[in-house]
Formats: C-alpha cells, structure tokens, sequence
C-alpha cells in the first residue's frame, strides 16, 4: 500500500516532459523579460524588483499544474538553461539562480507534504525563491554595499513583486488552465482539487 502511494507521487516520463515544456516557454519568457526589468531602472528606489518575480514562476506554475516532488526544482533549472542558452545577460549564474529559486519554492511545497496548492503556499513558495535569490545576490556583492534604507527597499520590493507575480499570478495562471480542462490528462481534477483552488 505504500509503494502505491510513493509511486504515484514520483515523477512520470509525461510529468517530466510537461515541466520541461513548461520550462521552455518560462525560459523564452525570461529571456525577454531581462530587457523589461531593466526598463525600470531608471525610475530609481530598486523598482525593478518589483518585476524580479517573474524569474520564479517557472517553478511555482509548474507545481501547481504537477502538484509532485521536484517539478519546482526542475522546471527553475530548466527554465534557466533555456534563458542562459539564449544568451541571458546574467551568462551561467542564471544556472545557479535557477537551482537555488527552484529550492526556496521547492521548500515551501515539501513543508505542506505536497497536498496543498493554493494561493497561499504559492505565496510563500514564491517567497522561499525570492530569499534563496537573495542569498545569491549577496554572495555574488550585488546588494552587500547597500545602506539599510536600501536593503528595506531592495528585499521588500523583491518580496512584493515575488509573491504578486510568482504566487497569485501564477496561482490564478493555473486555476484559469485547471478550469480550460487542458491539464486533465497530467493529473485528473478531483473535487479536493477544486476546493484547493478556492
């Protein structure tokens, strides 16, 4: 009865495939979405983390279309090595960006045991890759100069614009395709499935 159980919640060849597709169109995404973050540069106060979100919805939208260990994780990688292989301006850290975000999200999904998907835990998945990014961010001095009012205004819009866009974006990005009937054959909607949504 066990294995049963496990193995329903591993990885499927289709799930797999989904992800990377998945990944596919969030890592063109990014590619494009580079030259947008960096449009709002010059309206100063560190706007542009508001629109930093966008790097993490690979892995939350694709867990909420999955719902299965590791698709945050793979779906971030994956979605990163399409952005770095299209020439991302960021070259191989977005690798390293892609895999720590793919955790911080992935962290999230494991602490609610894989059973919840809604708006909530997709904030906070959101969230978890925000601070993984930050850690990054630090490591690599792209913040680590910055005066306190700075650092407020820096990790606080990167929180926003993470949770806005990488949580109920994505959440209501997935409740939209749930509803299309579209992913039926990955994972057949039950009615638990619906009132997660709710």
């Amino acid at each position: 009865m066990n294995t049963a159980v496990r193995a329903s919640k591993g990885l499927k060849l289709t799930d797999i495939l989904v992800t990377i597709v998945i990944s596919v169109v969030f890592g063109l995404v990014y590619k494009i979405w580079g030259p947008a973050y960096d449009l709002m540069k010059p309206f100063g106060l560190h706007a542009e983390q508001l629109m930093y979100g966008m790097w993490f919805m690979a892995g939350t939208f694709a867990y909420l279309i999955i719902r299965k260990p590791g698709v945050a994780i793979l779906a971030e990688v994956a979605a990163a090595t399409v952005s770095a292989f299209l020439g991302s301006e960021w070259g191989m850290s977005t690798l390293y960006y892609g895999l720590l975000q793919g955790l911080g999200a992935e962290l999230f999904f494991a602490a609610f045991l894989y059973r919840n998907a809604n708006l909530g835990v997709a904030s906070l998945a959101a969230a978890g890759a925000a601070v993984t990014s930050l850690i990054l961010d630090f490591s690599y001095g792209y913040i680590d100069q910055l005066s306190t009012w700075n650092y407020v205004l820096y990790i606080g819009f990167r929180m926003i614009g993470s949770i806005v866009i990488a949580g109920v974006f994505a959440f209501y990005l997935a409740k939209a395709l749930e509803v299309t009937g579209v992913t039926r054959s990955l994972r057949p909607a039950t009615e638990q499935d619906y009132k997660g949504l709710d």
